[in-house]
């Protein structure tokens, strides 16, 4: 697998850039979605998101299992890590190391059946004001272990500032 990452604040163009990227490197990119349905919004945002990809993309969603993705082209968009942790977190009953290990795990599963090209998109929350509760400072804890477990791996690390890129690591 080639792994480029892109990461940034929300709203920092890291979607926008990754479908670009995507769709320079393939005719036929997949979108590999990770959201759950938490509510009315969010299901609100589902559907704007895939009305907007047109008929070039195809679109996969797998909220856990990425590995089950069954995507044959040569670029996936995994968007996003930040929604596949969230979904592991609430699934692993919130327990910050039980779900880091559960991602890791999932993630080697996911590379090892996964040759293709892949542009994951994830938050960069830690920049923010520390968290209120236990809960939240123990996903910002597990979101920022996991970013730098993906980002020592990829080839290509991407940071949006107000949609421009800045490469970290690696080169365009």
């Amino acid at each position: 697998m080639k792994l480029i990452v892109v990461t940034g604040a929300q709203k920092s163009g890291k979607s926008r850039y990754a479908e670009q990227r995507a769709l320079v490197l393939s005719e036929r990119p997949a979108y590999l979605a990770t959201s759950r349905v938490w509510d009315d919004d969010f299901a609100q945002r589902i559907a704007r998101h895939q009305a907007e990809r047109d008929e070039r993309w195809v679109n996969l969603e797998q909220e856990v299992d990425l590995a089950a993705h069954g995507f044959s082209g040569e670029v996936i968009v995994l968007d996003c890590i930040t929604l596949w942790l969230t979904n592991l977190f609430t699934d692993c009953q919130y327990d910050r190391d039980a779900t880091l290990v559960e991602a890791k795990q999932r993630w080697q599963q996911f590379a090892a059946v996964t040759p293709q090209t892949v542009i994951a998109v994830g938050n960069e929350i830690g920049w923010s004001l520390h968290a209120e509760t236990q809960m939240g400072r123990h996903f910002v804890d597990l979101h920022g272990s996991m970013m730098q477990h993906l980002a020592a791996q990829a080839d290509e690390v991407v940071l949006m500032v107000a949609g421009l890129p800045m490469v970290v690591k690696g080169g365009a």
